[in-house]
């Protein structure tokens, strides 16, 4: 049956997902207070609203889970790197409370040592260049932290790179952008593509020495959306080394909801929604104006296509939980690997293909970008 065949694949390749935004809730919704969001009780957490808690993603086969400590675009300066500290004392809080159920990781060996102790590996990657506040020695102590990627733009630009979802400026990277990308490479830290512009993924491709990593993207020429990563860039991931984690973010994944996104933001724009607001304008406007479903088919898409272009080593989970208001039919929560891989064995992915995607291949980009114990140890 496929259902045991899942599970028996999970239990040697549990997924690493690229992706999840548990912790920005855990501070919007209960200011980091685990009592109030005790991760043990499913039903006390899907109270609270996240589509994340322990039993849940033991259902769901994730032995490895790359935590965001996103701050939004919208904090400046210090107030973005004070709010990124928080956000990494969140983890670390999380992982010290549930000690017998975390473990926190920074390398290969620490992800192959979580799962042989049952445990699940927490890796920690920061959401955007402006948590660095344009300054080397903030991107190297966030490191020291154990931070181990960094995604270069959010949704707005920054200095020194263009954003996907923002009017460009540079043109792509600037000097010290690439600077960015070389320390990165020399310390040890993923560079991650996603909400980045096409030109910066490109030009990043051109200069790093180390796989990148789209921690949440999906295909453009299966949803045509900036955030979306091109065929170009695609092919190039099996010259880097790279990694596309492919996200499961409706309207990323099914352009019906693309058009339907893109029309309820216009019409916020142009009744002066705030950004803080977005959330409540796009639930009430979901309610008179109904979204098309986007479902696991629609994600099943995208990994064919990535899998089609880029090769089946370079192809990945990221699905985004609790970074979004909704999700596709079949995927509500962080229960639906194991549907998503059953329907890609249905589609014709071998068990050596499902575990390339769920976890080798990461892996293997993680130990070339230097994320090992002897990659720590020639650095220090």
């Amino acid at each position: 049956m496929t259902t045991d065949r899942i599970s028996a694949l999970l239990r040697e390749h549990a997924v690493i997902d690229g992706h999840n935004d548990l912790m920005w809730a855990a501070r919007e919704k209960v200011g980091y207070d685990f009592d109030r969001l005790e991760l043990t009780d499913t039903a006390a957490c899907q109270a609270i609203g996240t589509h994340t808690d322990l039993p849940r993603l033991r259902e769901g086969g994730v032995g490895a889970q790359f935590w965001s400590v996103f701050v939004p675009a919208t904090l400046k300066g210090g107030a973005a790197v004070t709010a990124t500290l928080e956000q990494v004392d969140g983890v670390h809080t999380m992982v010290e409370r549930y000690a017998d159920h975390l473990a926190l990781a920074t390398t290969v060996e620490d992800v192959e040592r979580a799962r042989q102790q049952g445990r699940i590996a927490s890796l920690m990657g920061a959401e955007g260049g402006h948590q660095i506040d344009g300054s080397l020695g903030t991107l190297r102590m966030l490191h020291r932290l154990g931070v181990r990627y960094l995604t270069l733009t959010h949704n707005d630009n920054v200095p020194w790179a263009d954003s996907a979802t923002d009017e460009p400026v540079l043109g792509g990277l600037s000097d010290f952008g690439r600077e960015v990308v070389a320390e990165m490479n020399r310390i040890g830290m993923l560079v991650d593509l996603s909400h980045v512009s096409a030109d910066v993924m490109r030009q990043t491709l051109d200069v790093s020495t180390a796989p990148v990593i789209f921690s949440h993207s999906s295909a453009r020429a299966v949803c045509d959306h900036p955030r979306n990563v091109p065929d170009d860039v695609l092919a190039r991931l099996s010259g880097n080394g790279g990694v596309c984690m492919v996200t499961f973010v409706p309207q990323f994944v099914n352009p019906a909801m693309r058009d339907w996104d893109a029309q309820a933001r216009l019409v916020m724009a142009e009744q002066g929604v705030e950004a803080d607001d977005e959330g409540a304008f796009l639930d009430a406007y979901r309610r008179t104006h109904p979204a098309p479903v986007a479902t696991i088919a629609d994600v099943v898409a995208h990994l064919d296509h990535v899998r089609g272009v880029a090769g089946v080593e370079h192809v990945g989970l990221g699905g985004d939980y609790d970074g979004v208001g909704w999700l596709p039919e079949g995927l509500g929560d962080v229960r639906g690997y194991p549907r998503l891989l059953a329907a890609l064995a249905d589609r014709g992915w071998s068990d050596d293909d499902l575990a390339r995607l769920t976890s080798r291949n990461i892996l293997r980009a993680m130990g070339d970008a230097g994320l090992t114990k002897a990659g720590e140890s020639a650095r220090a």
